[in-house]
C-alpha cells in the first residue's frame, strides 16, 4: 500500500477484514472508551496509553496499515499540537503548580505539557482506530452494521436506514475530498499560488483559492449522486432485500469476548486506582 488514503476500503484477506463489521464498530467504541480512562497519576497514564498505543499499532499492522504511512497523513496534527501547547501555557489551569519550568518570562507547568500530550496521543489512538475500520470494512457493510444497531429505535420511527447510509455516504467520500484537494491544490500550484511561503495575508488567500473550488465541487457530486440513486429507483422508505446477509461467526465470538475481557480489566483498574508508582515501591 504505497499511498494511504484515510477512510478508503483496501481489500485484503486478514483476520480484521474477515470479522464481522458490527464487530468491529462495537470494537472500535470500547477501545476509544479506554482510550479516555484516566487513571491515578502520570505514570499509570503513560503505561495504560503505552499498552494501548501497542495494541493498536499491531491491529494497523494486521489490517497492513504502517502507522508511519498513517502518521504521514496526520500532518495537521502537528500545528494542532503547537497550537493546544500555546493554549495550555497561556491559559493553564495546573494540579501541581510546583512543578514548572521558567523560560524568559513565561511559565511552563508540567500539568500543562502532560495534558497536552494526552489529547493528542488520543486524537493519533482514535485516528487509528477509525483508519482500521474503514480501511477493512466495505462502506456496504458499515452501512449494514449501522443499520443492524439502530433498528431498535425503528420502534419510536427513527430513520435508521437513511441515519445509516449517510454516515457510509460520509465515509466512503472523505478519500474522495481529499484526492479532489490535491488536485485543485496541483493545479493552483501550476498557475503560481504558493500554499507554504509567504505573508498570513497571501497564504489566507491561498487556502481561499482551495476552499471555495472545494465546496463547489462536493455540491456537484452530491448532487450528481442524488440523481443517480433517484435514477436507479431508489427509495429509503420502501422495503429493501439484501444481496448479502452478515454472518457472525465463531471467530467472531472470540473476538467479542477478548474486547469485552480487555475493556473490563482496564475499567476495573481504573475504578480500584491502580498506582503504577506504589507497586513498583512495594517490590
Amino acid at each position: 500500500m504505497k499511498s494511504l488514503a484515510l477512510g478508503r476500503y483496501v481489500p485484503y484477506s486478514t483476520l480484521i477484514h474477515n470479522l464481522d463489521p458490527r464487530l468491529k464498530l462495537s470494537g472500535m467504541v470500547m477501545l476509544m472508551v479506554l482510550i479516555f480512562l484516566k487513571f491515578s497519576n502520570v505514570e499509570t497514564n503513560l503505561l495504560m496509553y503505552g499498552i494501548l498505543f501497542i495494541g493498536i499499532v499491531n491491529l494497523l499492522k494486521i489490517a497492513h496499515i504502517q502507522f508511519r504511512q498513517l502518521f504521514r497523513q496526520l500532518k495537521a496534527l502537528w500545528m494542532m499540537m503547537v497550537f493546544l501547547f500555546v493554549v495550555n501555557i497561556l491559559f493553564p489551569f495546573p494540579v501541581n503548580p510546583d512543578w514548572y519550568l521558567r523560560v524568559g518570562g513565561i511559565t511552563i507547568y508540567f500539568d500543562s505539557v502532560i495534558q497536552t500530550f494526552y489529547i493528542i496521543i488520543r486524537l493519533v489512538l482514535m485516528i487509528s482506530l477509525t483508519s482500521i475500520l474503514t480501511t477493512s470494512t466495505k462502506p456496504l457493510d458499515l452501512t449494514y452494521a449501522i443499520e443492524w444497531f439502530l433498528t431498535p429505535l425503528k420502534i419510536i420511527r427513527f430513520p435508521a436506514h437513511e441515519v445509516a447510509m449517510t454516515i457510509a455516504i460520509a465515509l466512503r467520500f472523505i478519500p474522495t475530498l481529499l484526492e479532489e484537494a490535491m488536485r485543485i491544490m496541483n493545479a493552483q500550484a501550476s498557475r503560481g499560488v504558493d500554499f507554504v511561503h509567504g505573508k498570513m495575508s497571501e497564504k489566507v488567500r491561498a487556502i481561499i483559492s482551495l476552499i471555495v473550488p472545494l465546496f463547489i465541487s462536493s455540491f456537484q457530486r452530491s448532487e450528481e449522486l442524488a440523481n443517480a440513486m433517484e435514477a436507479r429507483g431508489y427509495n429509503p422508505s420502501a422495503p429493501r432485500t439484501r444481496y448479502r446477509t452478515l454472518v457472525w461467526k465463531h471467530i467472531d465470538s472470540y473476538a467479542l469476548f477478548t474486547l469485552i475481557l480487555v475493556t473490563s480489566v482496564f475499567i476495573y483498574l481504573q475504578w480500584i486506582g491502580l498506582n503504577i508508582v506504589e507497586i513498583y515501591a512495594s517490590l
